[in-house]
């Protein structure tokens, strides 16, 4: 195969349909961005619409914005705007709370509409917060919890104890960047008798989701990665519609009353995905994810799936003289929006990624070995790929990631 080189991928760039949405998103000059799957950079519309929120509706408006700037609803607006990304009814998807809150939320759900059985499974080596919240909840509701490499044959045979109450997976592995089968996972979940949880924090808004197609049960997800929403954004939850009279999450909350303005003593949660909130949400932080869910609204999400796998395949072949292991799989449709890579020497991982954003272009670590490099297609240019790929090939190879500089430890990796 012939090698790409820079002039090729400027010509691709020239071409790019998703090329203009670049305009849209603040990005420093000198900097390769590849870690939008850890925060996602800012949207050119984000501080007006934050602005235009402080100073109007909060700062003249006051508690009148309650009604007259839809604050109340801003959950069920916003979740609406967001479900397209997800293959979900508008109805299906609330924002609010945060990721770990949601996901507790949805593991005791779960739990409580399978009484008959007690065991959660969960993935090892998921991100720490679902393996975290599913110990917490186990633990209160009186379950187990037990953990399967889900892309092997090990969910199946935890399956087959027909005990099962849940099923709790990320639909993209955030070490590995593999890519799950939502649709035939969900399936055999469900012919087991089981439900099926996803997490979306490093699917949605980089991959095509199908939720209600697909049969999944709940859904959470967060909106700071590829939905560009900020640091501390909201997350999501879906809760399928068949769901919604019988789900009981446990943060009954005023928010997820049917009737909240009647100051009733007694809890009535109301019949749709609203009942998964439960207090007053950030509506400044609402406010920047709006603005990146309107951008959204007019994003061909199969266009940037295929620049997606177009880059990392790219990537891919442009990095593989470095030498270094390919911990993603290989094969795109197994693939989410990034890649990761580990070196021979284990200790080398962290200074290479350090050694690179010293270079302008910035990736990160994951313990104990992952170099992860995150894809956003609406704002990176295949020249962008090229310049990271030929950056990270001289790191390795002239052995500069040997500086000691390079091997001081932030808090954050």
């Amino acid at each position: 195969m012939t090698q790409i080189t820079r002039e090729d991928c400027a010509k691709l760039d020239a071409a790019d349909p998703l090329a203009p949405f670049r305009d849209e998103f603040v990005l420093p000059d000198g900097v390769i961005y590849l870690d939008g799957n850890s925060l996602g950079a800012l949207p050119k519309a984000a501080p007006g619409r934050v602005a235009d929120l402080i100073e109007r509706e909060w700062g003249r408006d006051l508690v009148k914005s309650w009604n007259t700037a839809g604050w109340w609803d801003k959950p069920r607006t916003l979740g609406a705007k967001l479900a397209p990304l997800v293959g979900a009814a508008p109805h299906e998807v609330v924002v609010g709370d945060g990721t770990s809150a949601n996901l507790f939320k949805a593991v005791i759900a779960a739990l409580r509409l399978a009484p008959d059985r007690r065991v959660v499974v969960g993935e090892t080596g998921n991100f720490p917060t679902d393996l975290y919240i599913t110990q917490g909840a186990v633990e209160l509701m009186g379950a187990t919890e037990r953990r399967v490499d889900p892309d092997g044959p090990e969910l199946a045979e935890a399956l087959a104890a027909g005990d099962v109450a849940a099923v709790l997976l990320s639909h993209v592995d955030y070490r590995t960047g593999a890519l799950r089968d939502m649709a035939g996972i969900t399936r055999m979940v469900h012919d087991s008798g089981a439900l099926m949880i996803w997490d979306l924090c490093h699917s949605v808004g980089a991959v095509p989701i199908e939720l209600s197609a697909w049969g999944a049960d709940f859904a959470v997800g967060c909106t700071y990665k590829y939905l560009n929403a900020g640091p501390g954004a909201p997350a999501f939850s879906y809760v399928a519609e068949r769901h919604h009279a019988t789900a009981r999450q446990p943060l009954s909350g005023w928010h997820g009353h049917a009737r909240p303005f009647d100051f009733t003593g007694d809890y009535v949660p109301v019949d749709t995905a609203s009942r998964f909130l439960s207090g007053s949400q950030p509506l400044v932080a609402d406010a920047a994810l709006e603005a990146s869910l309107d951008l959204f609204a007019r994003v061909d999400m199969r266009r940037v799936r295929e620049k997606s796998v177009a880059m990392t395949e790219m990537f891919i072949d442009l990095t593989a003289p470095a030498g270094l292991g390919l911990v993603t799989p290989r094969d795109a449709e197994r693939r989410g929006s990034q890649v990761a890579l580990s070196h021979p020497d284990p200790e080398a991982g962290y200074p290479t990624v350090q050694a690179l954003i010293a270079r302008g272009v910035i990736g990160d670590f994951r313990a104990p070995d992952v170099l992860r490099f995150g894809f956003t297609p609406l704002y990176l240019r295949y020249v962008d790929v090229f310049d990271a790929a030929t950056a990270l090939v001289e790191v390795v190879r002239t052995g500069e990631w040997r500086d000691p500089r390079f091997a001081e430890r932030a808090q954050v990796t």
